[in-house]
């Protein structure tokens, strides 16, 4: 993920790599993040490893607990680099949260019914979503 934009309000770009965040995110979508924007339990959101701050990861925030926020991956079969490794997330190192999912279309689609089939499955508005969040806490 590209770091430019850090003032609230402005839009970036991320890039998504690993399964933690499957079946909501794959390897290579793109999602259009939004700095400063006001984080709620289930949304997605870009931030700041506790433990290695050159590295941005993508997770969703499950719940708001004393120190920062709670927040896994959702692929219940990865369950490693989120809160159940290093705790909560302290506020400042949430930067971004995601509000466009953009999934590049697949190497080989040459039918028409191919490429109209992921023009309309391609583009997702990511919405904070309390279903998952409470999925999630559960776990």
């Amino acid at each position: 993920m590209v770091d430019r934009a850090r003032q609230g309000g402005q839009f970036g770009l991320a890039e998504v790599s690993g399964p933690s965040m499957v079946p909501t995110l794959l390897h290579g979508d793109r999602l259009v993040v939004r700095y400063g924007a006001p984080v709620r339990p289930g949304a997605v959101v870009v931030l700041r490893h506790p433990f290695q701050q050159d590295l941005l990861v993508v997770k969703r925030a499950v719940e708001r607990r004393p120190g920062g926020w709670w927040v896994l991956g959702d692929n219940p079969y990865n369950a490693t680099g989120d809160s159940t490794d290093y705790g909560t997330v302290p506020e400042e190192l949430v930067l971004a949260t995601a509000v466009l999912r953009l999934r590049p279309p697949p190497a080989g689609q040459r039918s028409l019914r191919a490429r109209l089939s992921w023009a309309v499955s391609a583009l997702r508005p990511l919405r904070a979503d309390s279903s998952a969040s409470s999925r999630l806490r559960a776990r």
